[in-house]
């Protein structure tokens, strides 16, 4: 259904697109709310500036999800999009603005390739990783600077590369890139990994790849055209050097995909989105699932949960409100 809003005048300004529920995002919490949502026969659209999938398609193999041993990130997200779209749901390519309420509590979802309204919006948008904000890093961002293994390290085959970050995804990117390129340094702001011990093990099994306890990137330089080396310091000695690479992986955290969101008042200090077990926000009629939440683990299965929870409590939000009507 399509609204057309009028001016004063009696005069067309714009078109809106109506749907029971729209959901922003269209990783494995955005999809499996879709499922949900479009299987109790409600009018769904997720709404993505990227490829569905989200940061699945970064990542190269998953070895903790139910039902696969190992499964490829993009393969996973082909088969959840097309299990989300095979009861009507659609997937619109636009990226998000804002959203406003009117007064009779639809919603208005701004996005740069038109509008669309809906009684029930489900915010998974997801985090992105952190930059480390130093000099070069901008300038470099293609050139060598780097927040995706699985997607470049195709480029540097037989140089020697270093990754930023002691987590879990900085060793697992870690050990994706030892198994391509020449060599990996990891450079741990601590003097210890936090990664999960099974990913540690795994690290310490290849020869061509070592760790830098106690060092921070504080700058990257190139020649203009390519990365050639990083500035670090140490943060016990503060003793300064150079080390030469070709590429720059940053794993150094997440944050949240929340900035249209800033005018609902929906999320914390840090910017995550707060809601309850249900996945209810403090806005009537907008939810949230997946990895923009406030939470401890972030993970696909979590994500498809929280999406499954998201999706049932739309049908519940809408059906409560039709009965009232």
């Amino acid at each position: 259904m399509v609204t057309l809003i009028l001016s004063g005048k009696g005069e067309t300004m714009a078109e809106i697109k109506k749907y029971d529920v729209i959901i922003v995002g269209a990783g494995p919490a955005g999809m499996t709310a879709a499922t949900y949502a479009s299987r109790a026969e409600l009018k769904t659209v997720m709404v993505d500036q990227g490829i569905y999938g989200g940061q699945m398609n970064n990542t190269a193999e998953i070895e903790n999800y139910p039902g696969y041993n190992q499964i490829m990130g993009p393969d996973l997200s082909e088969k959840m999009y097309a299990s989300s779209t095979q009861f009507g749901a659609e997937y619109s390519f636009g990226s998000v603005s804002g959203i406003d309420i009117l007064d009779n509590q639809e919603k208005v979802v701004h996005t740069d390739m038109g509008d669309l309204q809906a009684p029930v919006v489900i915010i998974a948008t997801g985090s992105e990783h952190t930059h480390l904000g130093v000099p070069g890093e901008e300038d470099y961002q293609g050139k060598g600077v780097s927040y995706c293994a699985v997607c470049d390290a195709a480029f540097f085959k037989g140089e020697s590369v270093s990754v930023v970050g002691g987590g879990d995804s900085a060793v697992e990117e870690a050990i994706y890139l030892a198994n391509i390129v020449k060599d990996v340094t990891v450079f741990v702001r601590g003097d210890q990994l936090r990664a999960q011990p099974i990913l540690q093990q795994r690290a310490m099994k290849k020869e061509n790849l070592r760790f830098v306890y106690n060092t921070s990137v504080t700058a990257i330089q190139g020649d203009g055209e390519e990365v050639q080396s990083v500035e670090l310091v140490n943060n016990k000695t503060d003793e300064r050097s150079t080390f030469e690479t070709a590429g720059v992986f940053i794993y150094i955290g997440l944050k949240p995909n929340t900035t249209a969101l800033e005018s609902l008042g929906i999320t914390d200090q840090q910017g995550w989105v707060q809601a309850n077990e249900k996945m209810e926000t403090k806005v009537p009629g907008i939810f949230a699932a997946g990895d923009v939440l406030a939470k401890e683990l972030r993970q696909i299965t979590t994500a498809v949960g929280d999406g499954g929870l998201a999706g049932q409590a739309a049908y519940n939000y809408i059906a409560a409100n039709r009965s009232e009507a």
